[in-house]
């Protein structure tokens, strides 16, 4: 079975527990105006990889990753969109006893019978889910990532019904998605989920705004800084705080 992908990083430390083998898959639905891997959108581009690579150049790490109780990180673009790869990876990678993570947007899930066939298949597989939710109001998540938004609160109640573990991340930017009204009504929803273990506030940052260049795209952020301590200690008060 093989996947595209974008690129590997075989030590993080910020996509979930431990050190992390994170693969950063190909393609993706969303158009982020805050995007930090502008080259992963192309769907079908990429570098192809068999599991069995995979597998071979992770098991290198597996010291590491198991002193640290890591694990895989299938990050992206979108890794969802790529659910028969995901599942023989994961397959693979609970016969060496390896903690799974998917680090998604939601952005392309579907009731469609097949996607929700497949999808459920994974999800035997899966001990984590990293879920971005970037905007709760429907109308300025089109604005921000080019997509409305019920679908993937959708996908959230999926996983609460069936007590799939997730972490919710959240990326503060001002402007677009810090004010408090908007994150009050974000965190009413994260307390309708029973699966939530953790919520994560990552700061806005203009790490990627080199790539946009280098693709010859208009950054459309580009005069947006990053929050300050107050407006990150805001909404942490009002995601995190209990």
């Amino acid at each position: 079975m093989n996947g595209y992908i974008h690129s590997i990083e075989s030590c993080g430390t910020v996509d979930g527990p431990g050190l992390r083998y994170i693969i950063f898959t190909q393609g993706c639905l969303l158009r982020c105006q805050f995007c930090h891997n502008p080259d992963t959108w192309e769907i079908g581009k990429g570098r192809e990889i068999t599991v069995e690579e995979v597998i071979k150049d992770l098991k290198s790490y597996l010291p590491f990753i198991k002193a640290s109780n890591g694990g895989i990180t299938v990050s992206g673009g979108e890794p969802l969109l790529q659910l028969d790869f995901l599942l023989a990876l994961f397959k693979a990678c609970k016969k060496l006893g390896i903690h799974t993570t998917i680090d998604t947007s939601g952005g392309c899930y579907s009731q469609e019978e097949t996607f929700q066939e497949k999808l459920a298949e994974v999800l035997k597989y899966t001990d984590l889910l990293l879920l971005d939710l970037k905007q709760i109001d429907s109308k300025k998540h089109r604005k921000l990532t080019g997509k409305p938004n019920e679908h993937i609160l959708e996908f959230a109640n999926y996983l609460s019904d069936r007590n799939i573990p997730v972490w919710i991340r959240h990326v503060l930017i001002p402007g677009k998605t810090d004010d408090p009204e908007d994150l009050k009504k974000l965190r009413a929803f994260i307390d309708t989920l029973n699966n939530v273990e953790k919520v994560e506030i990552l700061p806005y940052h203009k790490l990627g705004v080199y790539k946009w260049h280098t693709l010859g795209l208009k950054y459309p952020l580009e005069h947006v800084e990053p929050p300050t301590e107050d407006v990150v200690n805001m909404a942490t008060s009002i995601l995190i705080d209990r």
